[in-house]
């Protein structure tokens, strides 16, 4: 299915960006203005990402099978409400490094993956992306 995206922010060199799913920005961006402490974990997270880090803690793979191929999952307030923003990762055709902002998932219940979450994820590893503007 292919899906169309913009540009939230990149790094000043222009190799790694996020960009945000166009049908589903209004719901990801209500989430992470809705209040300063949701604001200051997607920086943090972005920042973790646009610097080319790896905490699995805040932002990991969540490659469960073959048809979530390059999906990850930004990981806000583990052990209480335990949302997750689910992204697809791309590269554009000039080698920029892409996280795409997919999907908003609130209070994630488990440890594990319920059947909602690997159908969202498996959703989302069906995606593909057309860069807008």
């Amino acid at each position: 299915m292919i899906r169309k995206c913009k540009k939230m922010i990149s790094t000043p060199d222009g190799k790694r960006a996020i960009y945000i799913d166009i049908d589903n920005q209004e719901e990801i961006l209500n989430y992470i203005r809705q209040d300063k402490r949701h604001a200051k974990k997607f920086k943090f997270i972005t920042d973790v990402i646009l610097s080319g880090l790896k905490n699995t803690e805040v932002y990991d793979k969540e490659e469960i099978n073959k048809k979530c191929k390059n999906v990850t999952a930004m990981k806000f307030f583990k052990g209480q409400e335990n949302d997750r923003i689910y992204c697809k990762e791309i590269k554009s055709e000039t080698g920029t490094h892409i996280v795409v902002t997919s999907v908003l998932h609130e209070r994630k219940k488990s440890q594990g993956l319920s059947s909602k979450e690997i159908a969202i994820i498996e959703k989302i590893g069906g995606y593909d992306y057309e860069i807008q503007g």
